[in-house]
């Protein structure tokens, strides 16, 4: 499959999981903060939507491909964060918890280095990044 397609390809699924995401975290913002208060995070409800506004946001120019590097290693580092905060150590004395917990985290590093690949890469010909930089399909 040629470069640019992979790459259009990976924003996709990229963007599929962060989309929903935050649209998700918007539209149930009492849900949102009141997982976020259990994680003993400080105004909840602040966190919950300025997340969940992240996550939408974020995801729709990674998916459309505009400041993709920079949304990029923006992504990486929330999906580090995110991870650490809200899995590591997770899941209390219940093996089934603490085994879904520790697979949350592994997802979020995993992510985080998808990100960075996708930063050092570009969002290829197949985007508005593509277009403004005037990338060549054929060429690259």
């Amino acid at each position: 499959m040629p470069r640019n397609a992979l790459l259009l390809f990976s924003r996709l699924l990229l963007a599929a999981l962060f989309v929903p995401s935050g649209f998700h975290a918007l539209t149930d913002i009492a849900g949102t903060s009141g997982y976020f208060a259990g994680l003993g995070l400080p105004l909840p409800t602040l966190a919950a939507w300025a997340t969940g506004l992240f996550e939408l946001i974020a995801g729709l120019l990674i998916l459309v491909g505009l400041n993709t590097s920079i949304m990029a290693l923006l992504l990486a580092a929330f999906c580090i964060a995110a991870g650490f905060i809200g899995h590591y150590g997770q899941g209390g004395d219940d093996p089934m918890l603490t085994f879904m917990h520790s697979q949350m985290l592994m997802k979020d590093i995993a992510l985080s280095g998808g990100f960075l690949a996708l930063a050092m890469a570009g969002a290829g010909a197949y985007s508005f990044d593509g277009r403004i930089f005037r990338i060549d399909p054929e060429t690259t």
